[in-house]
C-alpha cells in the first residue's frame, strides 16, 4: 500500500472525526466510564484490528484509551489506517 500524499491526507482527515494527525500517524484519544469499561472497547477495537490485519498501537490509562494507527511497512499513512479509524469510529 502507497503513503498518502499531503492533499490525500488532509482529505482523508475530514472525513475521520476524532483523529489528529500526529506526524507519520493519526490518533484518537477515548474517555470511558471506567476501566473495564475501556478494557471492553480494547477488545472490540482488537477484533476489528485482526480482521482488517492492521493493528494500532494502543495505550490504556484506567479510563483513558489512546489509539495510534501508522502503516509502518510504508513508513506512515496510508489509506489501511483512516478505513480502520473510521471503523473504530463505527463502534
Amino acid at each position: 500500500m502507497s503513503l498518502l500524499d499531503e492533499q490525500s491526507l488532509s482529505g482523508e482527515l475530514a472525513q475521520t472525526p476524532g483523529w489528529e494527525r500526529q506526524g507519520d500517524a493519526i490518533v484518537k484519544v477515548v474517555r470511558l466510564a471506567d476501566f473495564a469499561e475501556a478494557m471492553a472497547f480494547v477488545n472490540r477495537v482488537a477484533e476489528l484490528a485482526e480482521a482488517a490485519d492492521h493493528h494500532p498501537d494502543i495505550t490504556i490509562r484506567w479510563n483513558t484509551v489512546t489509539l495510534t494507527l501508522s502503516t509502518h511497512s510504508a513508513g506512515g499513512l496510508t489509506g489501511k489506517d483512516f478505513d480502520l479509524a473510521r471503523r473504530i469510529n463505527a463502534l
